[in-house]
């Protein structure tokens, strides 16, 4: 079982939560931080001393405040440590159950588990935590269905951004200049009006609206 573990989570009664779920699996060297940075830093010095931690579980969301952060989210942490220590393995634990942000977060930021909290989120943490060490992907059960290949989830990242400015109420114009100012391609009218075309045929939606609406349901956006 894992013998280091760093937990990185804002409310302390959430990381009392998970020592008790590490502490019962005879985890006892734990730290626990309230800041991404403090998350990151850690990390850092503890493999510049080569006593390196052997799992990081975190939330996603963390409420701002008067100190300024160069990771603001659970997902900028996941993505950096990913890309620096790619053994390091880490758990997301948040509330968040859109399927996309799992689906990103697994697929493309390597994460190795997601846990949704809830009545059975500890539950679900521990066996998290068992699947990872045993180096198993683990998903909640109730978001599993993310890395589903199911046609509806198979869209690009591409159009993921053409949904979310289109759920922002821009106009297909107004998407056309959003896409060019941030040298998003293909950025032309007709490429957008193309693109969301093929989007309300594939999700069956009746306009823009109810292809929102739909996509949203799904937890793409």
């Amino acid at each position: 079982m894992f013998s280091k573990v760093l937990i990185s989570d804002d409310l302390g009664s959430i990381n009392k939560g998970v020592g008790t779920v590490l502490e019962g699996l005879g985890i006892t060297d734990v730290t626990q931080v309230q800041y991404c940075d403090d998350a990151y830093l850690k990390v850092k010095s503890a493999y510049q001393i080569a006593e390196p931690y052997h799992l990081l579980i975190t939330d996603l969301s963390f409420k701002t405040d008067h100190r300024s952060q160069t990771y603001a989210s659970g997902e900028a942490l996941v993505k950096q440590l990913k890309q620096e220590y790619p053994e390091l393995k880490i758990i997301v634990y948040s509330v968040e159950d859109r399927l996309q942000r799992v689906r990103t977060l697994i697929q493309t930021h390597k994460a190795n588990a997601y846990v949704c909290k809830g009545r059975q989120g500890l539950n679900e943490l521990k066996a998290a935590i068992q699947s990872v060490y045993n180096d198993s992907i683990y998903i909640s059960p109730q978001i599993e269905h993310a890395l589903s290949p199911s046609t509806d989830l198979e869209i690009r990242d591409y159009d993921i951004v053409l949904l979310k400015q289109l759920s922002n109420g821009l106009s297909q114009e107004e998407i056309s200049k959003f896409l060019k100012h941030h040298e998003i391609s293909p950025s032309s009218l007709s490429s957008v009006e193309k693109h969301l075309n093929k989007l309300r045929v594939q999700f069956k939606a009746n306009n823009a609206i109810h292809l929102v609406a739909i996509v949203k349901d799904l937890g793409l956006i």
